[in-house]
């Protein structure tokens, strides 16, 4: 089982990015699991028809309530009334779509929710029962706590790749965020294994990420060009995989599917 993070700056369309790189790796035959860990709970919506999935916290805080007749704090409790079915959908391709969910706003912690999902999917055996070949974790990757740093480490992710463009926000969150993987790595934890251009338009822009790059290390898996084709995909709630196989955009996912594997394979 290939288990890989996506981290990258919020908007920087790493659930995009993320949502077709699992609908292109399921076009390969894989079972694929992809889980969202943004506490907007949008990660795999356009795998599932544009439709929202109930999210982890959620179903927690709702069968809390149930069970104490009061609301307990933001998921902490767990439940045996949870079932894998309540919280794992088939999405296209076959793709198993998981949403941690996220904090009521203004209350409790994001990287908390996390973990809290992640303890769940253990709980209920989640990876024996479906026996996924690829786990994708879509990781915000503003801030790198403790609770979003969960999928680099405890065993939970072997790689980890980072969406960026040449904007300067997105490439200071890369380094924070390569920079947290690489302190994890050197205890045996996730490795660090490059970078994926979600292209933004910038002038040079290929240019302004390799120069980046040489401060922060690494190289370019993949440059992914920007396309109104996206866009057109996702407001029919789909990915471009999915929407249109045949367009040049889904040949560069295909091809991101082909080359982050390969990575994999040789970083195991």
């Amino acid at each position: 089982m290939k288990k890989i993070a996506i981290y990258g700056k919020g908007g920087i369309g790493k659930s995009t990015t993320t949502s077709n790189l699992s609908a292109a790796l399921s076009k390969q035959g894989l079972t694929v699991m992809q889980i969202g860990c943004d506490p907007k709970s949008d990660s795999v919506k356009n795998l599932m028809g544009g439709k929202k999935i109930p999210t982890v916290l959620d179903l927690l805080r709702e069968q809390s309530a149930k069970n104490a007749g009061v609301s307990k704090w933001e998921g902490a409790a767990s439940s045996k009334d949870i079932k894998l079915d309540d919280i794992v959908f088939k999405g296209y391709g076959g793709v198993l779509c998981v949403e941690a969910g996220g904090p009521t706003p203004g209350l409790g912690c994001a990287g908390r929710g996390i973990i809290t999902a992640f303890e769940k999917l253990e709980e209920l055996g989640a990876y024996d029962f479906y026996k996924p070949d690829v786990v994708l974790y879509d990781v915000l990757g503003d801030v790198v706590c403790g609770g979003f740093a969960m999928p680099i480490r405890n065993g939970y992710a072997d790689n980890v790749f980072v969406v960026t463009s040449g904007e300067m926000m997105a490439l200071y969150a890369a380094n924070n965020i390569v920079s947290a993987v690489k302190n994890f790595g050197s205890r045996g934890y996730a490795s660090y294994a490059g970078v994926i251009l979600n292209s933004r338009n910038v002038k040079d822009e290929v240019a302004v990420v390799e120069t980046a790059l040489k401060e922060i290390g690494g190289s370019i898996v993949s440059v992914i060009p920007r396309s109104d084709t996206v866009q057109l995909a996702e407001n029919e709630g789909k990915t471009v995989v999915e929407a249109y196989p045949e367009s040049e955009q889904a040949q560069c996912y295909v091809e991101l599917a082909k080359k982050v594997m390969q990575i994999c394979e040789v970083q195991k």
